[in-house]
């Protein structure tokens, strides 16, 4: 498989992405990283890019993250707001885990939040829902759909067995 190539492959399966933490608030609309390749205060902010960017983008499609390397004397990371204002946080001389629960903690939405997201995303009451627990088992007791083949047989045009049949 090609996308199992490269350094740390895991980081690009989607069972690694969903294991995210940090989900930003909805009025994060920039994350930025600042760090560099370099120094030894500078190792947490490497593996955090490293390891957890990945993550936070899969889990903040709509958030633009920016990585900016080797420009500043100590590692931060900056949040710009959708109202104009920005926020920077220090996360010099912290390992990884410390950062990600930093951010979680000023940035990161509450475990009731996403509860509450997760809720109304599964919510049973959309008419297009269907099978069971739903207010239609099948897709075609949907009014314009095509029948089950079981109570209905189809047209002849739409089997396989006589489209494909030699003439």
């Amino acid at each position: 498989m090609p996308f199992m190539k490269g350094r740390e492959p895991i980081r690009r399966t989607l069972q690694y992405l969903k294991m995210g933490k940090l989900v930003l608030k909805d009025k994060v609309a920039i994350f930025s990283v600042n760090y560099n390749t370099y120094g030894n205060h500078h190792s947490g902010a490497r593996d955090f890019v490293f390891w957890n960017i990945p993550q936070i983008q899969f889990r903040n499609p709509d958030v633009q993250v920016v990585t900016i390397k080797n420009t500043t004397p100590s590692p931060f990371v900056r949040c710009y707001f959708d109202d104009g204002r920005d926020i920077i946080i220090d996360i010099d001389s912290r390992s990884r885990d410390e950062i990600i629960e930093h951010l979680v903690k000023v940035v990161g939405k509450t475990r009731e939040q996403l509860d509450a997201e997760a809720r109304l995303a599964e919510s049973k009451d959309n008419p297009a829902n269907f099978g069971y627990g739903c207010d239609r088992h099948c897709i075609c007791e949907i009014p314009g759909q095509v029948p089950c083949p079981g109570t209905v047989p189809l047209p002849e045009e739409k089997r396989g067995k006589f489209i494909f049949a030699p003439k």
